[in-house]
C-alpha cells in the first residue's frame, strides 16, 4: 500500500492536519502512517530504525509532484526510551509541521520470558518504551492538541486486557496504557481533546515473527490466548486507528477498542 492508494481510498479525512506516528518504520506503525498520509495528513514519522523510516517516507511520498499525489512526510530518528526524546519529538513536530492534530503512539516491544528470569535491563526497557513513552509523549503533546481540537490514539493490546503466561512484564505495560487512556479521558472530559486506544491481538507483522519465546514453556498456557481465526493484518489495525482519530470518531472518548479476532471475547 502506498500513500497514493491508501487501501480504502483517499477520503481526505485528515486534509490540513498533522499526525505524529511513532514506530513508523515497520508493522502497524508504518501502516498507520501510510493510512493517515493517504487520507491527507502531513505525517511526522518517528522511529529508531533509520532505514525503515526512510522506506516509510518513500512510500508516503510516492507520486508526489505537480499533482501532489503523495503525502507530505517529515521524519525523525530517535529512541523513545528517554523522556527527553519524547519531549523533543513533539517539539520538533510542532516546529517543522506548524501544528499537531493526532498523536498515534504505536511504538512498542514484546517478548516472552519466564517471570523469574526477566533481567532488570529487559524489564526497564519494556517499561520505558511501552509505558513511559506514551505518557511523556502525551504530556508534551496535549497543549498542542488542545489548541487544534486534536486527539490521541494509543496502541494497547489484548495483553492489557487479560493475563498472559510468560508475558508478565508486557501485560503490565499494556495494562498501564489502558489505564492511561481512561484516566486521561476523564481528566479532559470537558476539553476539546479526545483520548482513545486500539487494542490489537496477534497481528501479521515482523514483531510476532521475531517474538522471543524461552525454552520450557507450557504450550497449553499460551494457547489460552490464541484463537483459530487468521492473524489480523496491520492495515486492519490502521483502519481502526484512522477511524477513531477522524471526525467520524468524534463521539468516541476514553474507549479501548479491540481488534483481536475475538481473543478477549470470552
Amino acid at each position: 500500500m502506498t500513500a497514493a492508494s491508501g487501501g480504502a481510498g483517499s477520503t481526505g479525512r485528515f486534509a490540513g492536519r498533522v499526525a505524529l506516528v511513532t514506530g513508523a518504520a515497520s508493522g502497524i506503525g508504518r501502516a498507520v502512517a501510510l493510512r493517515l498520509g493517504s487520507e491527507g495528513a502531513t505525517v511526522f514519522a518517528h522511529d529508531r530504525d533509520a532505514a525503515g523510516l526512510e522506506a516509510t517516507a518513500a512510500a508516503l511520498t510516492a507520486g508526489r509532484g505537480d499533482d501532489d499525489g503523495g503525502a507530505r512526510v517529515v521524519t525523525r530518528v530517535g529512541d523513545l526510551a528517554t523522556r527527553d526524546e519524547c519531549v523533543a519529538a513533539v517539539a520538533d513536530c510542532a516546529e517543522r509541521c506548524g501544528r499537531l492534530d493526532v498523536l498515534a503512539c504505536v511504538a512498542g516491544i514484546a517478548r516472552a520470558d519466564h517471570v523469574t528470569e526477566v533481567d532488570e535491563a529487559t524489564y526497564r526497557r519494556m517499561c520505558a518504551v511501552n509505558q513511559d513513552a506514551p505518557f511523556f509523549l502525551a504530556q508534551a503533546a496535549i497543549p498542542h492538541l488542545l489548541a487544534t481540537g486534536g486527539n490521541i490514539v494509543f496502541l494497547a493490546s489484548n495483553a492489557g486486557l487479560m493475563g498472559g503466561a510468560y508475558t508478565v512484564a508486557y501485560c503490565m505495560t499494556k495494562g498501564a496504557v489502558v489505564q492511561l487512556t481512561r484516566a486521561l479521558a476523564m481528566e479532559f472530559l470537558k476539553a476539546d481533546l479526545r483520548v482513545n486506544a486500539v487494542a490489537p491481538g496477534a497481528t501479521d507483522t515482523a514483531l510476532p515473527a521475531a517474538f522471543h519465546v524461552p525454552a520450557g514453556v507450557d504450550g497449553e498456557l499460551m494457547a489460552r490466548y490464541m484463537v483459530p481465526r487468521p492473524l489480523a493484518d496491520a492495515d486492519d489495525v490502521a483502519a481502526l486507528v484512522a477511524f477513531v482519530a477522524s471526525d467520524e470518531g468524534r463521539s468516541i472518548h476514553g474507549a479501548v477498542l479491540s481488534v483481536d479476532n475475538g481473543v478477549t471475547a470470552g
